[in-house]
């Protein structure tokens, strides 16, 4: 592994500190990967500040930096992809993307017709709002056991069934949908892959609150949706094939690693403003630890990124990285309930109010405290990611 840029990589990284640091103002945003995300975590006002942003990336070309030039893309190598991540992350800049930038446009791109890539990609590129349609009550990580179904009528498919833990879906105006169009296939050769426009009739979104007060995932509910064959991606039944393609080049989590680290720095100042002199020696080597795991975390990001700019997919590489995060976070998070104590819970209110005055570092590590549950569960549980390391990384036999 080579820690160096090389000439045109370290020009690329100058040219995007440069516009960060001309074009970016700093808030309470950072990290935001989409506008529901932003509208989610602070209403109105997060959302503008996000849409601001995005519009000057946009005059850049870099709201899409994975996709090819001809599409409105960056067309941005590997490496450069990994670059511009990283400083963004660095100067907690909302990244671009969302589900509609990072994976249903390279989806279409690859799988779409020339009709549905005219009608989709510069929607994305101008901010348009997707959800992922996957996850149900009973098929998250057996996701190909899903129970959605589409049936045939005409020149339409008639969708009935019930969707879970779907990001931004309240504000969402397109779906990436899977739902089972063969139920007599076996689970995975039965499925596909739909464009569903989100103001069909029909279609019910319920947020779910969570524990941390925000409302991002929701149900969703499908009752006789009509979705016209057009909005079929790729061929009826191939829909787990399509959906399981892997065409978000930033797979590294270097955003995820750099804010953990960002994290143990805000909390050391923390401690050196409010609790200087009176913190046990034990809890200095506990936060000396925490930043050593948040700098390991880096490192798993290089290694993922160094195999990818070789030509390689990282498989069990990845699951390794995602464990390791997730578990991170937890400890980061109670790391500073246990240093803070009680005001450590407190998440920010109305602006003035005294849960907002007295929330340490504007209520972050509340809310990380509360978030933090998920990041085991989220995106993969750590069981499933463990039985690819065993049988995709170490070999060993399943079951």
């Amino acid at each position: 592994m080579d820690f160096r840029d090389n000439p045109e990589e370290a020009a690329f990284r100058k040219d995007v500190q440069t516009f960060i640091s001309a074009e970016y103002k700093k808030d309470d945003d950072g990290g935001t990967v989409s506008a529901a995300q932003a509208a989610s975590a602070g209403g109105p006002d997060a959302l503008k500040r996000y849409n601001d942003w995005i519009k000057k990336l946009a005059k850049k070309g870099w709201v899409a930096p994975a996709w090819p030039t001809e599409y409105g893309g960056a067309g941005l190598s590997v490496m450069q992809q990994f670059v511009f991540n990283e400083e963004l992350a660095l100067a907690r800049a909302p990244r671009p993307g969302g589900i509609g930038i990072t994976m249903a446009g390279p989806t279409i791109i690859v799988y779409g017709t020339d009709e549905q890539k005219k009608q989709h990609l510069s929607g994305m590129l101008q901010g348009e709002v997707w959800c992922q349609g996957f996850s149900e009550p009973g098929s998250g990580s057996d996701l190909a056991s899903l129970q959605t179904k589409a049936e045939k009528d005409g020149d339409d498919y008639i969708v009935n069934g019930q969707k879970i833990w779907i990001t931004g879906a309240q504000y969402a105006e397109r779906m990436i949908l899977l739902a089972r169009t063969d139920p007599e296939a076996p689970k995975h050769k039965g499925i596909s892959y739909f464009l569903l426009d989100m103001k069909t009739p029909g279609v019910t979104v319920k947020p779910l609150v969570n524990m941390a007060g925000t409302s991002g995932f929701n149900e969703v509910f499908f009752d006789n949706v009509r979705v016209p064959r057009k909005d079929l991606l790729g061929e009826e039944n191939r829909g787990w094939y399509v959906g399981t393609t892997t065409l978000d080049f930033e797979r590294s989590s270097i955003g995820t690693s750099i804010a953990q680290g960002q994290s143990v720095e805000n909390l050391v100042l923390w401690v050196q403003e409010h609790r200087r002199g009176t913190l046990p020696e034990t809890a200095k080597m506990v936060l000396a630890e925490r930043s050593i795991e948040a700098e390991t975390a880096r490192l798993m990001s290089y290694r993922v990124i160094s195999l990818q700019n070789r030509g390689q997919v990282p498989n069990h590489e990845a699951s390794a990285v995602k464990i390791y995060a997730g578990e991170l976070n937890q400890r980061i998070a109670n790391t500073a309930m246990n240093i803070m104590g009680l005001p450590g819970l407190l998440t920010r209110g109305e602006k003035g109010s005294a849960n907002d005055r007295h929330a340490p570092n504007k209520g972050r590590f509340g809310r990380v405290y509360l978030q933090s549950v998920a990041s085991t569960i989220a995106g993969g549980t750590s069981e499933i990611n463990r039985g690819i390391i065993a049988t995709r990384g170490l070999g060993l036999p399943r079951g």
